[in-house]
């Protein structure tokens, strides 16, 4: 299969939409990742999705609208506390897990009876939701296990002659995936942390929002989960990383002694005397999200074979970028 990569224009957009009305998939842009992209109501769309990015089949996948007519359709309950939700962060970077309906097929949904929803506001994709009255189904558009692509270029590396179509809609400018809340259960919790934070969502709902222990501790291979990225192998570039928790004068030390690409942030290089990779300002977390993935796949670039990665803090955004790189280095931590 031969993969077209283009930049959007009205007719490689009417392409698009016509390839994902023929049960086909596209990958395109939105503001957190490029997603890879099928009709959701369709089990052999989405089907094709798993098969591009050898992704398993146990992983659910999250289901892009256009407006709210959309979100009552492939959502049989709506709650007071979702559209405040939405009102507040949509079209956005927050994936909302409800009661799904029976419009969205179990491949989407891992077998569950729950689907994650998202209005992203990237104008490319909605104006294909739009055009094609379609929810569309779509995880982050890299094969399975790799570092999820913040550029176009890094799908085609991923997916070329594996997908028909690219759109190319530049850099991405969140660059981490949604965060994921679900709303299912007593009490909110978030099951992926990304650019809306744990705060923000307590605050618009005037209640505890819980934290999914997937977020920092490795599950077990026959958990079931309501939200991507909390099992199997995620973000992972070739080399083997290690996360360093540290002061810089200890990380500096180890780095230098093990004679190890050092993945820190920008700050840090000039002091260091080794390889250096770096994934944003020190204390800025939006920089850090931005940078991660790219950074991750540079040190494939670069032919990096063992990296330690300077660990971010936790608060805010920056628990999105902890769990994408705490699962980039498998769970691997040294604390000096």
């Amino acid at each position: 299969m031969e993969t077209l990569l283009a930049k959007p224009s009205e007719k490689i957009i009417e392409k698009a939409c016509k390839l994902i009305e023929d049960k086909q998939v596209v990958a395109l842009p939105t503001e957190t990742v490029y997603g890879l992209f099928a009709d959701a109501t369709c089990s052999s769309a989405c089907e094709n999705i798993f098969k591009a990015k050898e992704r398993p089949m146990d992983n659910p996948l999250i289901v892009h609208i256009c407006d709210y007519d959309m979100l009552h359709k492939v959502s049989s309950e709506v709650t007071e506390d979702a559209l405040k939700l939405a009102n507040e962060f949509w079209p956005g970077p927050l994936t909302i897990i409800l009661k799904k309906s029976d419009l969205i097929p179990n491949e989407v949904s891992a077998g569950l009876d729950t689907v994650g929803i998202r209005m992203p506001r990237t104008p490319v994709i909605l104006e294909i939701i739009s055009k094609t009255g379609l929810p569309l189904a779509g995880p982050s558009a890299n094969r399975s296990g790799r570092p999820s692509p913040t550029n176009a270029q890094y799908v085609y590396e991923d997916l070329k002659d594996r997908i028909p179509m690219i759109i190319d809609g530049g850099s991405c400018d969140v660059g981490v995936e949604s965060t994921v809340v679900s709303l299912v259960g007593e009490k909110p919790i978030i099951f992926r942390p990304g650019y809306v934070t744990q705060s923000q969502i307590s605050t618009v709902l005037g209640k505890e929002v819980e934290l999914s222990k997937g977020i920092t501790e490795e599950l077990l291979s026959d958990d079931k989960v309501l939200s991507p990225g909390l099992k199997h192998k995620h973000y992972a570039p070739k080399a083997e990383v290690t996360i360093i928790n540290a002061p810089f004068e200890k990380y500096k030390e180890k780095v230098e002694k093990d004679g190890v690409v050092a993945m820190c942030f920008e700050e840090y290089i000039p002091k260091l005397n080794c390889k250096c990779v770096s994934y944003g300002k020190e204390g800025n977390s939006a920089s850090q999200a931005l940078e991660l993935f790219t950074a991750l796949r540079h040190l494939d670039e670069i032919g990096a074979k063992k990296v330690y990665a300077i660990m971010p803090t936790m608060d805010d955004i920056g628990l999105a970028v902890y769990n994408r790189l705490l699962r980039s280095a498998e769970f691997r931590v040294i604390n000096l």
